[in-house]
């Protein structure tokens, strides 16, 4: 059996100390033992000018708050080694970006290296967004005090997607997963689950999960999942 390359994916954050327990739990804890994945945290403050490492400055302009210099960020990736090449991706958190979605998740999953730049402050100096990355992300409109969350986010839905790291079937049927047909994102959210107990303070299993009939179970799946679109998120049917 041929030995997969791991991915590698490099974050520039000013707080690495925030990364210490979710990279070392669950799924991408056991993707980095397998070496199927390579996560690399980097300290932004490293490439900060001056004796005090600063990263940021007022806005030109005036303005509240501060934002992070492109000197610095230009300097970082440079340092990283961070490249604009066919199997990598250099992306900047932003909460004006493109939103984020499954079938960008599958997306990153494919690539070579993953460099996630986390911005803070005020924003980052606009010449980052023209001249520095190849993608402007967010993970959704509302704003957070900067991209480490984010970032968590983005590395957690890619690296469950990397070849090897779960079984192909766990990941074919979810909701938002991509068709194996014609690489379109599902829009219909999953089925409920049940497990034991079968009855639980008058709550029962619904009686087609026991039946056996693979093919009314798969009826009744499709059925209870186009019910829970239209009530949790009709936009997708649209």
């Amino acid at each position: 059996m041929v030995k997969l390359e791991a991915m590698k994916i490099d974050i520039l954050t000013l707080f690495p100390e925030m990364y210490t327990g979710p990279f070392a739990e669950s799924i991408v804890k056991s993707a980095q033992e397998k070496e199927l994945v390579e996560i690399n945290i980097h300290n932004l403050r490293d490439w900060g000018i001056d004796e005090r490492k600063t990263v940021d400055d007022r806005p030109y302009g005036g303005g509240i708050g501060m934002v992070l210099r492109v000197d610095v960020i230009d300097s970082a990736l440079k340092g990283i080694g961070a490249e604009k090449t066919k199997g990598s991706r250099v992306v900047l958190l932003d909460a004006g970006g493109e939103k984020y979605t499954q079938k960008k998740a599958e997306e990153y999953s494919k690539l070579d290296k993953l460099t996630i730049i986390c911005g803070h402050y005020e924003g980052v100096d606009a010449r980052v967004h023209e001249n520095l990355v190849d993608e402007i992300i967010s993970i959704g409109d509302f704003v957070l005090t900067g991209g480490e969350i984010p970032s968590m986010v983005i590395v957690d839905s890619v690296v469950r997607l990397i070849p090897e790291v779960l079984e192909r079937e766990a990941t074919q049927k979810e909701s938002f997963s991509l068709s194996t047909d014609d690489d379109t994102p599902n829009t219909i959210l999953e089925y409920p689950q049940y497990t034991r107990p079968e009855e639980y303070q008058g709550q029962k299993v619904p009686k087609v999960l026991l039946s056996g009939n693979h093919k009314e179970i798969e009826a009744w799946r499709k059925e209870k999942s186009l019910e829970k679109t239209k009530k949790v998120r009709p936009d997708l049917l649209k």
